[in-house]
């Protein structure tokens, strides 16, 4: 099931598309790497394979089957190259607990950190950084007494907050609230899973990150 070519629709800024490259670095998966600009325009390859929502990220494999949505991507790439490591919990409880924090990242947590960036209301940039501030408590919580958040390997949630690890930096760049410097567990955990082979060549950089923020603020 796992014969076939991959490609992959992304956008080398957006978290979601890291963190399906990052999943299939993990399961050493070759794929091919097709770059979309959203800022411009949308190809027609990716309005044709994901009709619903026209957005990235998109996995093609095979014969023209596209899977859309980062999460349901990373889950597909687990369960079709299983004979790569792991990349989510093994026990029943763990997988439903990895799910439920990944959904938080996705529907509050990178949100607040977007609207932190690209908001021109000082009043709504304020509620996003509180918003912020809570959740770097909460994933600093949750990062303490373990390399990583998958135990000793790099693992589903790993996959998920590491791919908008960078945005909290850029956040303490570009604000200089120094969000980090008070969860020096993620600071650390952030420093390992940057540094680890299935990820330091996918991560754009906060300064590059930085000035496409600053891009994205001006369109919006």
């Amino acid at each position: 099931m796992s014969e076939g070519e991959v490609k992959v629709l992304g956008t080398w800024a957006s978290p979601f598309s890291t963190r399906v490259r990052i999943a299939l670095h993990l399961k050493s998966v070759n794929y091919e790497y097709l770059e979309e600009n959203f800022l411009e325009s949308k190809s027609e390859l990716l309005l044709d394979s994901n009709p619903v929502f026209k957005r990235i990220p998109v996995l093609i494999h095979g014969d023209n089957k596209p899977i859309c949505e980062s999460l349901i991507i990373v889950e597909y790439i687990d369960e079709v190259w299983s004979s790569g490591p792991s990349i989510l919990p093994c026990d029943a409880y763990e997988r439903a607990d990895a799910r439920f924090w990944a959904t938080y990242v996705d529907d509050k947590f990178f949100p607040a950190l977007k609207r932190a960036v690209v908001s021109g209301s000082e009043e709504t940039k304020r509620a996003s950084m509180a918003e912020v501030e809570e959740g770097v408590v909460m994933l600093e919580k949750l990062s303490k007494g373990k390399a990583f958040f998958g135990g000793d390997n790099i693992g589903y949630l790993d996959i998920v907050i590491g791919s908008v690890f960078e945005w909290i930096k850029v956040i303490d760049k570009c604000t200089e609230t120094q969000l980090l410097s008070q969860a020096p567990c993620l600071l650390e955990w952030g420093a390992r899973f940057s540094s680890h082979e299935a990820v330091k060549d996918v991560l754009s950089g906060v300064a590059k990150l930085a000035g496409f923020g600053l891009k994205l603020k001006a369109k919006i």
